[in-house]
């Protein structure tokens, strides 16, 4: 089973997403969530998907659409970490993405699937990584890190955006 992270692995800024994540198997987790983002997203209708509680926030569709397009860049770090791959790997501001996305335009359903096949593809990757390769180190967005804290900030940071939804949107 993947062991949890220590502090000395990833940049303090991870921390909150990986204190978010529950004990236990990390691939039994990503489905669990998978399920409970599902179900969350599917009780929001398309009108509602486009509040935002705030003048200067993401509107649900946005937050879904961050959720996917985080999942994905991270993913992308898993892989090449995990393969040994110590190439510095460059950041991305979340704001541009969502902004270059015009997710507005597109059915939340859609959206939806989405961030159902990211987390597809996500949990394939991380069940057919070498147990050698979970504490491979690299370099992303200026700061060291390992395979094993990717793998684990993928888990939180959907479970953070979830819970902001629920607490704030609805």
């Amino acid at each position: 089973m993947l062991q949890r992270p220590n502090e000395s692995e990833y940049p303090a800024y991870y921390q909150p997403y990986i204190q978010l994540v529950p004990e236990g198997n990390l691939l039994q987790v990503l489905k669990d969530e998978l399920q409970k983002t599902i179900t969350l997203f599917e009780g929001i209708s398309e009108e509602d998907s486009y509040f935002r509680y705030d003048e200067n926030k993401w509107s649900i569709k946005e937050v879904l659409c961050h959720m996917a397009d985080t999942e994905r860049i991270m993913s992308y770090r898993l892989l090449r970490v995990g393969r040994g791959d110590e190439t510095p790997l460059a950041g991305f501001n979340e704001n541009d993405y969502v902004n270059g996305s015009q997710i507005e335009r597109l059915p939340l359903k859609n959206i939806l699937d989405d961030f159902l096949a990211t987390r597809n593809a996500t949990i394939s990757l991380i069940q057919n990584m070498p147990e050698t390769a979970w504490e491979n180190k690299g370099v992303a967005n200026d700061t060291p890190i390992t395979t094993r804290s990717i793998a684990y900030i993928i888990a939180g940071h959907a479970i953070h955006h979830k819970k902001i939804i629920t607490e704030r949107y609805l």
